[in-house]
């Protein structure tokens, strides 16, 4: 979410074989960028264990910070990205027109991006697409309240830019049963969510891992194989 937590994950990287991170500034926390944080992600980014700026973006559901801090502080992330061609990890909350015109000053230049726990319809996903994006979909597609537009989207991704997360501890899987009585999300729900989205594509969970698996390594590296430096 900003320059400290990058660190903390980066330093846990750093020592944890098979653990990948990312460093970027999340929208919420924009307002506090401190005016180095551009030096301080590309000082992050050139760890080997660190494959992607982000979460960054805009998020105009909360506005946590002010709308235009948080276009300043995005465009500056998409440059640093393009410049040394690191994937995007994005976050998007009703500032999709804005997103995409920050994006779409660098189309043509832009590396690999992730729209980070999609959860919007066909209309959004077809403006994405335009820009090769992954697509990552976590618990919100076992939502049936608030679901029902990203299910009608998760049959139209694109088989080799689709991806699964969970998004925890947040969107803890409203399918579950029995519901889980800690209502908190964990990683070990993934192939709930895999489940989910494989019924609504019309193919079995185990295809649906194989791509997904293959689409991660694709845009994030083989992280199975990285080893941490020894002490």
């Amino acid at each position: 979410s900003d320059i400290e937590e990058a660190c903390l994950a980066a330093s846990f990287c750093a020592v944890t074989a098979g653990c990948i991170g990312t460093a970027g500034i999340h929208p919420h926390q924009a307002d506090e960028a401190p005016q180095s944080f551009i030096h301080e992600l590309r000082q992050l980014a050139e760890q080997p264990s660190i494959r992607a700026i982000g979460e960054c973006g805009l998020d105009y559901n909360r506005n946590y910070s002010a709308p235009a801090r948080q276009r300043e502080v995005f465009a500056a992330q998409v440059a640093l990205a393009v410049e040394l061609n690191m994937p995007l990890y994005l976050h998007e909350r009703d500032a999709l027109t804005d997103q995409l015109a920050i994006l779409n000053e660098h189309k043509g230049q832009l590396p690999p991006i992730l729209v980070h726990c999609f959860t919007q319809g066909i209309a959004a996903l077809e403006a994405y697409q335009a820009l090769d994006a992954y697509i990552g979909v976590a618990g919100w597609v076992c939502d049936e309240r608030r679901g029902a537009e990203l299910q009608q989207a998760v049959p139209h991704i694109r088989s080799d830019r689709l991806l699964l997360e969970t998004d925890a501890p947040y969107l803890l899987p409203r399918s579950l049963k029995p519901r889980p009585k800690k209502r908190i999300n964990e990683p070990k729900w993934l192939p709930h969510i895999a489940e989910t989205v494989a019924a609504l594509r019309g193919v079995s969970a185990a295809k649906l891992a194989d791509e997904t698996t293959a689409n991660a390594t694709r845009l994030f590296g083989n992280w199975t194989t990285y080893k941490a430096p020894e002490s």
